[in-house]
């Protein structure tokens, strides 16, 4: 009767992590974003699609630093040539620049509307939209009612959501799956030549449903993500030196 219980609420919990937009590991273990130990952050280790996310941006530089990650991923939600929705009010994204992170920028669609309000009802609608593989917008405030009726959206619908808080020093609660705050890092050529290195970002996982929050330096190199650790940082800095002697 206990164990007939457990696997009774095992299952429960289950159904509420999928539609929450956290699905079981694949077989294989691919269809991942190539997040590595971030992904494992989150219930059963895959990054939840079909969710919503929100970016907490502090200062300008923090924009194009989240700006930045955010299209690391939406090149891995893209790969079979969907497209995506930006919408904001003073877009902040270079077109071109997204292929560098595997983006055609004609399949990413800029929506640029005149009043704040208006950016959160063009997102509603266009998160209802299926046939989108994500919806991106740069808003300044979200309340916990907003944020409620765009989950709805993305049930229905699978879409992922991206919420770039643009002015988020008043915080609200609402029931996003993830609340992520990305930072710029000094980026670092291995070869030690002077010049802009790869894109290098401090990703702190400050909330999330069901997971385990935590703070890692990532970089994006050779079409990927990469986990910038204390002995990768140690070589090549060993590499620097040795090409300076």
């Amino acid at each position: 009767m206990q164990s007939t219980r457990k696997e009774i609420i095992n299952q429960l919990q289950k159904e509420i992590l999928l539609l929450q937009g956290f699905k079981p590991p694949a077989p294989d273990n691919s269809g991942g974003l190539g997040l590595g130990p971030v992904e494992q952050a989150f219930p059963n280790g895959v990054f939840p699609t079909g969710a919503i996310h929100e970016f907490l941006g502090f200062e300008q530089e923090h924009s194009a630093a989240f700006g930045g990650f955010i299209a690391g991923i939406l090149g891995k939600l893209m790969l079979q040539g969907s497209v995506c929705l930006w919408i904001s009010m003073s877009r902040t994204v270079f077109p071109p620049a997204l292929k560098s992170f595997g983006i055609e920028p004609d399949r990413v669609i800029f929506i640029d509307v005149k009043r704040e309000r208006d950016i959160l009802w063009a997102t509603e609608e266009a998160l209802k939209c299926d046939a989108l593989s994500a919806v991106v917008a740069e808003v300044a405030d979200m309340n916990f009612m907003q944020s409620r009726r765009l989950q709805l959206a993305v049930e229905q619908s699978k879409v992922t959501g991206f919420i770039l808080r643009t002015d988020a020093r008043k915080l609200t609660a609402n029931i996003c799956v993830a609340r992520w705050q990305i930072t710029p890092q000094p980026s670092v050529l291995e070869d030690g030549m002077p010049g802009v290195g790869f894109p290098r970002w401090n990703v702190e996982l400050l909330k999330v449903r069901n997971g385990n929050p935590g703070a890692w330096v990532m970089q994006w190199a050779d079409a990927g993500f990469t986990t910038i650790t204390p002995e990768i940082e140690q070589v090549v800095q060993h590499q620097r030196i040795l090409k300076v002697v």
